[in-house]
């Protein structure tokens, strides 16, 4: 669950790791909704048997498909939220690579790291975060990204 904490507080925190989330699912049916969503029907996505004779030995997850999961990963972590967040929103990424396949059936999970937070303006506060998404039993993540986010309180 969120840490409630003030805005001044969180910028204390720069540079450590600030959350976990909790592991999550990537199900073949996630993947072909996924794949509906984008148009993105590639085999390595949707066909399990053609699938089978590549060196994934499977069907894996999209790429952005792993990376969309970050809010739902935000969600179910304990990194702290800015006391009297009215919203937020992406504003974008500085790096995304992209390491391991996620395979089907796979359970991934968010760790977070502050890069760094600053007050923008006045309430309006700009925070770059480092994600790993972990891959459940892979040494080798499914991803890192720096993204940031801006808050408003």
């Amino acid at each position: 669950m969120a840490r409630i904490i003030p805005a001044t507080e969180i910028k204390a925190l720069a540079g450590t790791i600030v959350g976990t989330s909790e592991w999550v699912e990537v199900s073949q049916e996630r993947i072909n909704q996924f794949a509906e969503a984008t148009g993105d029907f590639q085999f390595i996505h949707i066909d399990e048997e053609k699938a089978k004779l590549t060196p994934f030995g499977g069907t894996i997850a999209h790429g952005f498909l792993t990376l969309s999961l970050i809010p739902l990963l935000t969600q179910l972590s304990d990194c702290p939220r800015p006391e009297g967040i009215k919203m937020g929103v992406n504003y974008g990424g500085n790096r995304t690579r992209f390491l391991t396949p996620v395979r089907s059936g796979k359970r991934v999970r968010g760790v977070f790291k502050l890069l760094e937070i600053e007050e923008k303006r006045p309430g309006q506060w700009q925070q770059t975060m480092e994600i790993t998404v972990e891959i459940e039993g892979e040494s080798k993540p499914a991803l890192i990204c720096e993204w940031l986010t801006q808050f408003f309180v």
